[in-house]
């Protein structure tokens, strides 16, 4: 399997970063802070210069430009960069899919209603997916909020629902951000999230 190095969530910080070295590098989304073109442009600039062969990218609920202003967002990619939106390719024989919706969250971009519209996204991942990259976490694993009193998980149970199914296919890989408290890692003897 490529080394893969995944980020997220680094909200126009991604200069101050020290990046591994791998053969693939996923950020999962909120590039920037308020979704603005210079903001987006200067993450491009950054993230193109990363020295590893393979570059994937997913918009998050802070990268407006991307549902605001898409064909604006994605002249500002470049080839070095594959965005994913509700689509897949593959990368040394792994698929892998992208998608950046989460279930609503304040009032920022890619918010669906829990449900019905959160199943209908996921419904469109392919069955024989190897990695999945969302923005949003899976109800459940890395999701958990701090609340004053305990913690809630902010995951969505669609998400979650249609993992159980894709963990039985190729499925060894999700990556995902927009939980900050919930970064990290946890394994399955299926999976790596």
């Amino acid at each position: 399997m490529p080394r893969i190095v995944c980020i997220s969530d680094t909200h126009n910080f991604h200069r101050s970063l020290r990046i591994t070295d791998g053969d693939i590098l996923i950020h999962s989304g909120d590039a920037t802070l308020n979704g603005t073109e210079e903001e987006f442009a200067d993450f491009v600039d950054w993230f193109a210069e990363q020295p590893h062969p393979y570059k994937i990218f997913v918009a998050g609920n802070h990268d407006l430009l991307f549902q605001q202003k898409p064909e604006t967002a994605r002249l500002l990619l470049n080839n070095e960069i594959c965005y994913l939106e509700d689509s897949a390719t593959v990368i040394e024989g792994f698929k892998v899919y992208g998608s950046p919706w989460q279930p609503r969250f304040y009032d920022w971009a890619f918010n669906l209603e829990r449900g019905q519209e959160m199943a209908e996204k996921w419904s469109l991942i392919p069955s024989d997916v190897d990695i999945l990259i969302t923005h949003g976490p899976p109800n459940g694993i890395l999701d958990a909020i701090a609340r004053p009193d305990g913690f809630e998980n902010a995951g969505c149970e669609e998400l979650r629902a249609k993992l159980n199914i894709l963990l039985k296919g190729s499925l060894r890989l999700h990556i995902f951000g927009h939980i900050h408290e919930g970064y990290g890692v946890e394994k399955t003897d299926k999976a790596v999230f």
